[in-house]
């Protein structure tokens, strides 16, 4: 499942918001709210970041690498959704 930038920044509220690029480019800029992961860690350790009771909403930098991570995880049984075009979408929407 994936989600826009703009219906991203419509939501009101806490929402569960996954930077999945690396140390580095999250500490230059994020979008607010946004916890730092990286891909690897939550493929093979998703039950020490996610719970099945939660929505997660995942970036990267353009949005293939989230798009993957997704799928692994849905398959998996959690609720995550994929922002279409990553942080260099939402820079341009900012």
């Amino acid at each position: 499942m994936k989600i826009t930038v703009d219906e991203l920044l419509s939501f009101k509220g806490k929402i569960y918001l996954i930077d999945i690029r690396d140390q580095e480019s999250y500490d230059k800029d994020h979008i607010p709210g946004a916890k730092n992961i990286s891909s690897s860690e939550l493929i093979y350790h998703p039950s020490l970041y996610l719970d099945y009771h939660n929505t997660y909403y995942i970036y990267c930098d353009i949005g293939y690498i989230s798009e993957d991570v997704c799928r692994k995880l849905s398959m998996r049984g959690y609720h995550v959704i994929s922002i279409i075009g990553g942080y260099q979408n939402y820079l341009l929407k900012k």
